[in-house]
This record gives structure tokens, sequence and C-alpha cells, in this order.
């Protein structure tokens, strides 16, 4: 079910993301907004991926083996770097030819027109995030949380577009009418820088996935308060917490201590499901084991 709920959003994502750099493309060449062309080209390129991820997305519901310890969810890290890689280079890319046609002299739009095309994306955007952040409610995945980032920034940039190019048609009553044939140029790298922390973010919490770097501090705080009230329960006092996280799945192992000589083994395994059952409430992906230290 989780799967198939997975594939859905993807590929609502997929089919919306096409509509929209297809509408993009062909108003970039009508219109000759280097703005507009910026934001087709972030589609198409996100388009890439997630034909990807709807063929790979069953293996990341694969279960573990003794060969595969942590399943397959190393591979939906690594694409996340790769698309982080690309997002990059296509950032920096555009940039270079933006401020190439700016130093040319600028390029003149009709604001009104752009503004206009801005305000629709930007509607037509809400109305695709709200119903795919329906979709996913209940569901764990690194996948669809960058998607939805996606058209949440994608809402921002067009309706944000939309009012800076309003507002733009009387920068030539103003003393920076000077400025007006390079606005669009301006938007654009403003919106590249925009953008630009948001994806090296992403980035870094995949390599630290991939890598099995330790886990935010608040995530293993927000762990800590989890555990410790069931462990008191049980009389168990933790003492090392080993945290992973692989993607969209995190595996806990608490070691703990015993004030008594000797330990029921039902007194474990209850404790152990109970923690389990607190710990999936609030992560729907995750695995916690108990260790008892001698």
């Amino acid at each position: 079910m989780t799967e198939k709920r997975e594939k859905q959003i993807l590929r609502m994502s997929f089919f919306s993301g096409l509509l929209f750099a297809a509408a993009e493309f062909i108003f970039a060449i009508y219109s000759h907004s280097q703005s507009a062309l910026t934001d087709a080209v972030y589609d198409a390129s996100e388009l890439v991926f997630i034909a990807l991820l709807l063929f790979l997305t069953p293996l990341f519901h694969k279960p573990v083996s003794e060969k595969h310890p942590y399943g397959y969810l190393q591979v939906e890290s690594i694409f996340v770097i790769i698309k982080g890689v690309m997002m990059l280079s296509v950032t920096f890319g555009v940039s270079a030819e933006v401020l190439d046609a700016a130093l040319s002299g600028g390029n003149p739009v009709n604001n009104a027109q752009v503004a206009a095309f801005q305000c629709c994306l930007g509607v037509a955007s809400t109305v695709i995030f709200l119903i795919m952040k329906r979709l996913n409610r209940n569901l764990s995945s690194p996948t669809i949380e960058a998607e939805l980032l996606g058209w949440r920034m994608d809402i921002l940039y067009s309706l944000g577009m939309a009012a800076a190019f309003f507002l733009s048609r009387y920068l030539e009553e103003t003393p920076l009418a000077a400025a007006a044939p390079y606005f669009d140029q301006i938007v654009a790298v403003l919106v590249m820088v925009f953008m630009l922390p948001e994806n090296i973010r992403v980035l870094w919490r995949s390599v630290k996935d991939v890598f099995l770097f330790a886990p935010d501090p608040g995530l293993t705080e927000e762990i800590k308060e989890i555990c410790y009230p069931v462990m008191e329960q049980y009389r168990f006092s933790p003492v090392f917490f080993d945290i992973t996280k692989t993607g969209r799945h995190l595996w806990v192992a608490v070691y703990f201590r015993i004030a008594a000589d000797s330990l029921a083994v039902n007194e474990l395994a209850d404790a152990l499901q109970a923690v389990n059952a607190e710990m999936e409430a609030s992560f729907p992906s995750c695995t916690c084991e108990l260790i008892l230290v001698p």
C-alpha cells in the first residue's frame, strides 16, 4: 500500500512537472524571458530523476537480508546526491548564461505578461502541492519529501516572480528606470541564489546517510526523549545510543544496564516491543533494538 501510494505521488509529480516544463519553455520562447527559461530548465532536470525513481521505488521496499543488511535504502540516498550535484551544476550553468545576457545589454520583457503567467503557475503549483501532501500522510520517504520541497519552492518562486514583475511595471517611473532592461536577469539570479542553500542542505543530508554519519543532535535528543520513559518503566538504565539513518529508515540500538543480577527474557521482549511501538509512532520507518551491557 505504501509503495503504491509513493508511486502515485511520483507519477503525479512527473506528469505535472512535464506540463509545467513544456508551458515554461513555450512561454520563454514567446516572451524571451530568462527567468521563465531558468524555471523550465529546473523542471526538466527534475523529470529525469522522477522517471528513474518510478522504476527504482520497489527496491526501497525490499526487506533487509544478510547480503543487504540495509536493504536498498542507500540507493535512494545516492540518487538524491546525484540529483543534488546535477541541480547545482544546472544552477551555475544557467547563472552564467543569465549573467552573460545581462552583460550584453539586458533583456527587456513584457512585465505584466510574465507576472500573469507566473501567477497562474503559482496557483496551479499550490493545488498540486496540497494534493501531494495529502497523499503523503503517514509516509516516510526522503524522495517524496524532496519532491514536496521542490513544489514548495516552485510556489514561492512563481508567486514571488509574479509579485516582482507586477511591481516592476512601475520601475520606469522611478530613479531605477535604467535597471528595467536587466530586471528579468536580476530576478532569475536572485531566485537561483535563494534555491542554492536548500539544494546544498538536501545534498549534505544524503551524503551523511550514505556514509552513515551521526544524525543531527536534535534527532538524537528526540529519540532519547521517546526511549527514556519506556526504559525507566522496566528499570533499564540506558548508557549509549547507536543511531544510524539510511535513506528513509532509522536504526536505533540502545545499550543499557540493569541493577539486578539477571534479566528475564520475556521482560526484555516486552520492553523491546514497547520501545518499538513508541518509536514507530514518531518514526514510521524505524527499527529499534535493546542490547544489555554487562
